[in-house]
């Protein structure tokens, strides 16, 4: 069984407009509302490919009872310890005519000793009865920017390798727990390295190899950076690649997350690093296909697998790589 932790979990909402006016009312074509969150969509995703997954994390209020209530009628099996604040919300507009998505998250709400003690007790008899650990999405406040890494060392302690997919202070900390894999995006790479440069298009691929070695050095096994349309690039002990399936237009949200539930079920099923990413890729592209977040059509992944390309970049490699 795989593991999800989803210690900041949404209700997203998303509403499709064919051209946004910013100064004026929009009618959306398309509204959606369903359970959302990094976490969340990762879970969507396992389900989806026929692994067994389990998803724990934090849920309150009345947004907290509709992503309780949605979990339960998509079958992914949870469980959420309560709290008293009102779970967040995000809302995602997709521009049809431009082909653009704009994100608005909300914060979430601000976590008490006592939840978080209950939660680590529902974490602790969890990680009994799985053989990987997904940790994803933002920390709620009143948690400490190290908890990731205290959740990783909890799950190491047990034999579980844990897949960490954060960001900020909370992807810098824990690096100390020493996760199986990061993924970070490309903004969220250079973050973590301290560098504030944007990145040309397409990046540079030394460049994120150096980067994606820092993390390593901080304490990540492996890292997978996504990278967009431009694919993934993976940073791993026995070598170096990249990844790519043929871009697509849609709903890029929760493709990052989709890369994220592929790396988990390849994880623990053993496969290689090559089948790993081109699993990934494919299922990332095929997210990216649908219009909804966390969502693929089997068409759209039957066909992504079967154009996805990688590269080994073992010839780009120094010492400092492996």
């Amino acid at each position: 069984m795989i593991l999800v932790v989803s210690l900041n979990p949404a209700l997203d909402v998303t509403h499709h407009v064919d051209g946004v006016d910013w100064a004026g009312v929009n009618r959306p074509t398309q509204v959606r509302a369903a359970p959302g969150g990094k976490g969340l969509n990762v879970a969507r995703t396992l389900d989806a490919l026929g692994a067994e997954v389990m998803l724990v994390g934090l849920a309150g209020g009345v947004v907290g009872a509709a992503v309780r209530s949605g979990l339960r009628a998509s079958g992914v099996a949870a469980r959420l310890t309560d709290i008293e604040a009102d779970t967040r919300r995000t809302f995602a507009v997709v521009d049809t005519g431009r082909g653009e998505v704009a994100m608005f998250n909300e914060p979430g709400p601000v976590i008490t000793p006592g939840e978080y003690s209950r939660f680590l007790a529902t974490y602790k008899e969890a990680l009994t009865a799985c053989t990987t650990v997904v940790l994803s999405g933002s920390l709620p406040g009143g948690l400490a920017s190290d908890a990731y890494a205290g959740l990783i060392r909890i799950a190491a302690s047990a034999g579980v390798p844990a897949i960490l997919d954060t960001s900020g202070e909370a992807l810098r900390r824990g690096l100390a727990g020493r996760p199986a894999i990061v993924k970070p995006n490309l903004a969220e790479l250079a973050e973590a390295v301290g560098c504030d440069a944007g990145w040309p298009s397409p990046p540079d691929r030394s460049a994120v190899l150096g980067y994606a070695a820092e993390l390593r050095d901080g304490g990540a096994e492996a890292v997978v950076v996504s990278m967009a349309a431009d694919g993934l690039l993976a940073v791993t002990p026995t070598g170096a690649w990249h990844t790519a399936a043929p871009p697509v237009a849609g709903n890029p949200t929760g493709a990052g997350d989709a890369v994220v539930a592929a790396l988990a079920q390849g994880l623990t099923s053993g496969w290689s690093w090559p089948e790993r990413l081109r699993e990934a890729a494919a299922i990332g592209s095929a997210t990216a296909a649908a219009p909804a977040a966390g969502e693929f059509l089997d068409d759209d992944l039957a066909r992504a697998r079967v154009s996805v390309q990688l590269t080994d970049l073992e010839h780009a490699l120094c010492p400092s790589f492996r």
